[in-house]
């Protein structure tokens, strides 16, 4: 009987030491659900950055800016992975599905906020599917026509735009991306309705705006400051309050005589919703660091931009931003009538 007793006893014991390493092991896993890697040996692979729009485009540019600081702060690496489509919900649907564990993460622009309301059928829910990370730049936009194009100032545009506007062409990187944003709210400032021509990016449409195949497009100084620079485009005026650094003599819509079209298109930081709060930590402030690195202020300083302060590279900054812009534009796009198939 007390050989039993003492065989029972050391399976009891067993039994329990197998149930707290399996508790141990949940724990140290995020518990069923619970998102994975609790941040502890945050990375241990690689990262994937998704860019929701082809490769060459502003949001791209600005994504491998701050790669490549962010994964030596992290102490690990970063690709860089473009999933283009229907204004880049193809890409934010890829992420608000993927598994909430830190190693994907979207870098996404104004369109985050214009989606909603542009797609009856969106798969996705800003605020409720994914968690913010932290804001990276504000980027202005450009007025610009192909270097041949009739059109000397911004006013003159205006004029010309009122009178030839079934002739004109005005090239987007198709609806919801920034340049059709621009677009629409030029359009609404002047009061026409123009023939628009969707591209598969702004790369694409600057290409095409650059050989004379279209007339005109707004896009982010990320894009076009180059071609500005170098004379290969008209550029008419920029869409931010004050001037840029990068293009001081481009005045502001503001002073060429169209106050109403004032635009800058914000990038930020997304995960999956469900990812644990110390992984989201680090990342934010892998983008500070990134954010505050000399190269990086160099070179969006070349393409007439700046990063953010460092309190808006924070998950509470940039969650209050997408929330004011989501009310913003919901009421922006519900006034033009405008819907994405």
């Amino acid at each position: 009987m007390k050989m039993i007793s003492r065989r029972r006893a050391a399976a009891r014991m067993i039994a329990a030491i197998g149930i707290v390493s399996l508790a141990t092991a949940c724990a140290g896993n995020g518990g069923a659900g619970g998102g994975g890697d609790t941040g502890e040996n945050y990375p241990d692979r690689n990262i994937t950055f998704v860019v929701p729009f082809s490769a060459g485009g502003p949001t791209d540019t600005v994504t491998r800016m701050i790669a490549e600081p962010m994964a030596a702060e992290l102490g690990g690496k970063i690709v860089i992975q473009n999933v283009g489509g229907a204004g880049g919900t193809v890409g934010a649907g890829e992420v608000a599905r993927a598994e909430p564990d830190g190693y994907t993460v979207l870098m996404h622009h104004i369109g985050m906020s214009t989606a909603p309301a542009l797609y009856q059928n969106l798969d996705y829910k800003p605020l409720e599917d994914f968690e913010t990370v932290g804001l990276v730049t504000e980027v202005p936009m450009t007025v610009l026509a192909r270097k041949d194009f009739e059109p000397a100032t911004l006013q003159d545009l205006v004029t010309y735009v009122k009178a030839n506007a079934d002739k004109i062409t005005l090239a987007n990187a198709g609806i919801g991306a920034a340049s059709h944003l621009c677009g629409l709210l030029f359009q609404n400032a002047v009061g026409v309705k123009l023939q628009e021509v969707p591209y598969e990016g702004t790369g694409p449409a600057l290409t095409d705006l650059v050989g004379g195949q279209v007339d005109f497009m707004c896009d982010q100084t990320t894009n076009t400051s180059g071609q500005i620079t170098a004379g290969e485009v008209k550029a008419y005026a920029v869409t931010t309050p004050e001037r840029v650094q990068s293009l001081p003599d481009l005045p502001t819509t503001a002073e060429a005589g169209l106050p109403d079209l004032q635009v800058s298109v914000w990038h930020g930081l997304y995960v999956p919703k469900g990812t644990p709060q110390e992984i989201v930590q680090k990342l934010s402030e892998a983008l500070k660091t990134a954010l505050a690195d000399q190269g990086v202020i160099d070179q969006m300083a070349k393409l007439g931009t700046a990063p953010v302060p460092a309190e808006d590279a924070t998950p509470e900054a940039h969650r209050a931003k997408l929330e004011e812009q989501l009310n913003t534009w919901s009421k922006i796009i519900a006034d033009a009538g405008i819907k994405a198939s």
